[in-house]
């Protein structure tokens, strides 16, 4: 029997690519022979750390096209792209209508989310709450009843809101980004040896998955000759 394939993706939920390549990733695995024994792991990454909770309100064309130095214009082309290739995805985006602001937050419930074995439906929650839906990502208001739809008890996301539980995982994974050099999101890493930078075609990740599975140690089963905690197997 073969080791689990750790797959660690890095991604933030202000980024529209990265539920693209959530997607993706999700049909590449569909189809992949050895997926229960695929373990994800969703790592925080901020697009912007400096971000208020809440954003003054402007239209998404021309906040885009100040920070890329484009004419609205040229900015509303880049929306339209966008917009189709999620549309080609399954993904209804709508940008007129979303509310952005900073993730870490949101982020340090998927931390939570991940000790509680629901880590993956908060981000697609988060991902579909924020980029589909209008709701305003860096506000507890907003982000409490996303993860309760997620699954989890609204107790403990609203007292891990009131603190700063779980603040040194998401540093630690965005101090890991760095030292990979990961500058751009999302970032898949499979195995100890390979990755996927942005979303690709799931072609694509569907053989980066069979080619990390192919050099993962193998492991002989022996559930008649071992020895545990509990005793030795006759």
């Amino acid at each position: 029997m073969s080791k689990p394939l750790q797959v660690q993706i890095w991604s933030d939920i202000a980024c529209p690519w990265c539920y693209v390549g959530k997607r993706r990733f999700e049909r590449a695995l569909e189809r992949f022979e050895h997926a229960p024994d695929v373990a994800v792991t969703w790592r925080a990454f901020e697009l912007d750390p400096s971000a208020p909770r809440v954003r003054n309100p402007q239209p998404y064309a021309e906040r885009l096209a100040a920070k890329y130095g484009r004419t609205r214009a040229q900015a509303q082309q880049m929306i339209d792209r966008m917009l189709e290739i999620a549309r080609a995805d399954g993904i209804a985006m709508d940008f007129e209508h979303a509310k952005p602001g900073n993730t870490f937050d949101a982020h340090r419930l998927l931390h939570l989310a991940l000790e509680r074995g629901s880590q993956d439906a908060l981000e697609e929650r988060l991902f579909h709450g924020y980029l589909c839906e209008g709701r305003a990502i860096g506000e507890h208001e907003s982000l409490l009843p996303l993860a309760t739809d997620a699954g989890l008890s609204a107790d403990e996301v609203s007292a891990t809101l009131a603190t700063e539980r779980y603040a040194r995982e998401v540093r630690a994974d965005e101090a890991e980004a760095r030292a990979l050099g990961i500058h751009g999101v999302p970032f898949f890493v499979l195995g100890n040896r390979y990755a996927i930078e942005g979303a690709q075609p799931t072609e694509l990740m569907l053989r980066a998955l069979e080619r990390a599975w192919s050099e993962l140690p193998e492991r002989i089963a022996g559930e008649d000759s071992m020895c545990g905690p509990d005793g030795c197997a006759t």
